[in-house]
């Protein structure tokens, strides 16, 4: 979880790490950006593989993960992002945490009607910007919270943030509810490699049995 700033954030801030500082310079935030997302496409494969609800398995260590199926809003190619989120009162949270450049949160919110993949299956939903609202904070805090090991691992420990150091900290972070309307049985790229399973162990036990018809027999 990463915040668009430039500037190091104070070393001397609660909860806050050094090393935070240094990753939101440009260079490294920029390569970040690029590692990140790479390994958002190995995160959707597991989605796609059927592999998704053992994301969940572990919140507090993994985070808790969902899928947002986005489409363009120039190209109209339909795209998809692993976020970490948190729950609160039936609505889902999540953070756009490179701000409001961020090519996902565009799209979304140019959309407002956007897909996600949860562990219990896909869902139509909408989406609305409320990082201006009074509870922003309080939200903010837990979907950090249930980013697992990602938040820390950049630097960032919520739970010892004091407000004023997270409200700093996360100045440029854009903060979305979701609100899901139904599920949906269009499969949208949702599990739809999960015939690889049966398929690959078909291919293992006919190839067994080929080697042992193949055998000489001594």
């Amino acid at each position: 979880m990463l915040s668009s700033r430039q500037t190091a954030a104070p070393p001397t801030r609660q909860g806050v790490a050094p090393r935070y500082g240094r990753l939101t310079l440009p260079g490294p935030l920029a390569a970040l950006r690029r590692v990140f997302h790479e390994m958002n496409r190995w995160m959707v494969l597991l989605w796609r593989l059927g592999l998704g609800r053992f994301v969940d398995v572990w919140p507090g260590g993994f985070g808790r993960l969902m899928v947002i199926e986005h489409v363009g809003r120039r190209s109209g190619t339909t795209y998809r992002t692993p976020v970490n989120f948190t729950i609160v009162d039936g609505d889902i949270y999540c953070a756009a945490a490179f701000g409001k450049n961020t090519d996902w949160y565009r799209n979304a919110l140019a959309q407002r009607s956007i897909a996600i993949w949860l562990p219990d299956g896909r869902w139509e939903a909408t989406v609305d910007d409320v990082s201006n609202d009074p509870a922003r904070l309080d939200r903010l805090r837990r979907v950090l919270i249930d980013s697992g090991f990602a938040a820390p691992l950049f630097g960032l420990h919520p739970r010892r943030m004091t407000d004023d150091g997270l409200t700093e900290t996360t100045s440029d972070y854009r903060l979305l509810r979701i609100q899901k309307l139904r599920r949906t049985t269009k499969c949208g790229g949702y599990q739809d490699l999960v015939w690889v399973w049966p398929v690959g162990l078909a291919l293992v036990v006919a190839w067994r049995l080929i080697r042992r018809i193949l055998e000489p027999v001594e």
